[in-house]
Protein backbone atom coordinates (compact mmCIF):
# COMPACT_ATOMS: atom_id res chain seq x y z
CA UNK A 1 0.00 0.00 0.00
CA UNK A 2 1.45 3.65 -0.81
CA UNK A 3 0.23 6.41 1.24
CA UNK A 4 1.34 9.94 1.16
CA UNK A 5 2.23 12.35 3.97
CA UNK A 6 2.35 16.09 2.52
CA UNK A 7 3.85 18.95 4.19
CA UNK A 8 2.67 22.28 2.70
CA UNK A 9 4.28 25.48 2.78
CA UNK A 10 6.71 25.06 6.12
CA UNK A 11 7.97 28.74 6.09
CA UNK A 12 11.19 29.80 7.09
CA UNK A 13 14.17 33.46 6.98
CA UNK A 14 16.70 32.05 6.24
CA UNK A 15 20.03 33.85 3.79
CA UNK A 16 20.45 31.98 0.43
CA UNK A 17 21.29 33.26 -2.71
CA UNK A 18 23.68 33.30 -5.20
CA UNK A 19 24.31 36.76 -4.51
CA UNK A 20 26.00 38.58 -1.73
CA UNK A 21 23.16 40.76 -0.84
CA UNK A 22 20.62 37.84 -0.92
CA UNK A 23 22.91 36.15 2.26
CA UNK A 24 23.19 39.11 4.13
CA UNK A 25 19.65 40.74 3.77
CA UNK A 26 17.98 37.07 3.84
CA UNK A 27 14.56 35.89 2.70
CA UNK A 28 11.40 34.27 3.12
CA UNK A 29 11.73 30.49 1.83
CA UNK A 30 8.75 27.82 1.75
CA UNK A 31 9.21 24.18 1.24
CA UNK A 32 6.37 21.54 0.39
CA UNK A 33 7.08 17.55 0.72
CA UNK A 34 5.10 14.74 -0.58
CA UNK A 35 6.43 11.41 1.42
CA UNK A 36 5.24 8.51 0.00
CA UNK A 37 5.20 5.83 2.42
CA UNK A 38 3.09 2.75 3.84
CA UNK A 39 1.40 4.44 7.23
CA UNK A 40 -1.75 1.78 7.16
CA UNK A 41 -0.24 -0.19 9.84
CA UNK A 42 0.24 3.21 12.05
CA UNK A 43 -3.18 4.18 11.33
CA UNK A 44 -4.56 0.86 12.16
CA UNK A 45 -3.30 0.68 15.82
CA UNK A 46 -2.93 4.83 16.33
CA UNK A 47 0.78 4.67 16.89
CA UNK A 48 2.88 7.72 16.18
CA UNK A 49 6.20 5.27 16.15
CA UNK A 50 4.95 3.27 13.51
CA UNK A 51 4.89 6.32 10.90
CA UNK A 52 6.81 9.37 9.70
CA UNK A 53 6.59 11.92 12.11
CA UNK A 54 6.17 15.12 10.53
CA UNK A 55 7.24 17.39 13.93
CA UNK A 56 10.57 15.83 13.00
CA UNK A 57 10.60 16.23 9.65
CA UNK A 58 9.66 19.60 9.82
CA UNK A 59 12.68 20.20 12.56
CA UNK A 60 14.98 18.24 9.93
CA UNK A 61 14.18 20.91 7.52
CA UNK A 62 14.76 23.54 9.70
CA UNK A 63 18.18 22.69 10.57
CA UNK A 64 18.77 22.17 6.90
CA UNK A 65 17.54 25.59 6.42
CA UNK A 66 19.50 27.43 9.02
CA UNK A 67 22.54 25.44 8.94
CA UNK A 68 24.46 27.09 6.53
CA UNK A 69 24.12 29.61 3.48
CA UNK A 70 23.28 28.11 0.09
CA UNK A 71 23.69 29.66 -3.25
CA UNK A 72 20.94 27.63 -4.95
CA UNK A 73 17.27 26.37 -3.69
CA UNK A 74 18.04 23.39 -5.96
CA UNK A 75 20.99 22.56 -3.63
CA UNK A 76 18.46 22.66 -0.48
CA UNK A 77 15.94 20.45 -2.28
CA UNK A 78 18.20 17.84 -2.92
CA UNK A 79 19.73 17.90 0.61
CA UNK A 80 16.45 17.75 2.43
CA UNK A 81 15.09 14.65 -0.12
CA UNK A 82 18.81 12.58 0.51
CA UNK A 83 18.42 13.26 3.99
CA UNK A 84 15.01 12.31 4.78
CA UNK A 85 15.67 9.26 2.27
CA UNK A 86 18.36 8.14 4.59
CA UNK A 87 16.51 8.55 7.83
CA UNK A 88 13.76 6.98 7.03
CA UNK A 89 13.95 3.64 5.53
CA UNK A 90 10.49 3.52 4.95
CA UNK A 91 10.06 6.48 2.51
CA UNK A 92 9.65 4.79 -0.76
CA UNK A 93 9.79 8.32 -2.76
CA UNK A 94 9.68 11.53 -1.53
CA UNK A 95 8.82 15.03 -3.72
CA UNK A 96 11.16 18.04 -2.31
CA UNK A 97 9.97 21.44 -3.57
CA UNK A 98 11.89 24.69 -1.96
CA UNK A 99 10.44 28.55 -2.68
CA UNK A 100 11.80 31.71 -2.88
CA UNK A 101 10.10 35.06 -3.15
CA UNK A 102 11.33 38.16 -3.77
CA UNK A 103 13.87 36.86 -6.51
CA UNK A 104 16.64 39.48 -8.53
CA UNK A 105 15.54 38.70 -11.85
CA UNK A 106 15.13 42.37 -13.20
CA UNK A 107 11.47 41.43 -13.70
CA UNK A 108 7.82 40.70 -12.03
CA UNK A 109 6.80 36.65 -10.80
CA UNK A 110 5.86 35.42 -7.70
CA UNK A 111 8.32 32.93 -6.25
CA UNK A 112 11.18 30.86 -7.98
CA UNK A 113 10.75 27.39 -7.16
CA UNK A 114 12.99 23.69 -7.83
CA UNK A 115 11.72 20.84 -7.22
CA UNK A 116 13.50 17.12 -6.60
CA UNK A 117 11.96 13.96 -6.67
CA UNK A 118 13.83 10.84 -5.73
CA UNK A 119 13.32 6.98 -5.02
CA UNK A 120 14.71 4.90 -1.84
CA UNK A 121 17.34 3.31 -3.52
CA UNK A 122 18.36 6.06 -6.29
Amino acid sequence: MTNIIRIKNATFYAYHGALEEEQSIGGVFEADLDIYTDFSKAAQKDDLKLTINYDDVYKYINKIVHSKKYYLIETIATIIADGLLEKYKTITKIAVRVRKHHVPVGGVLDYVEAEVIKENGS
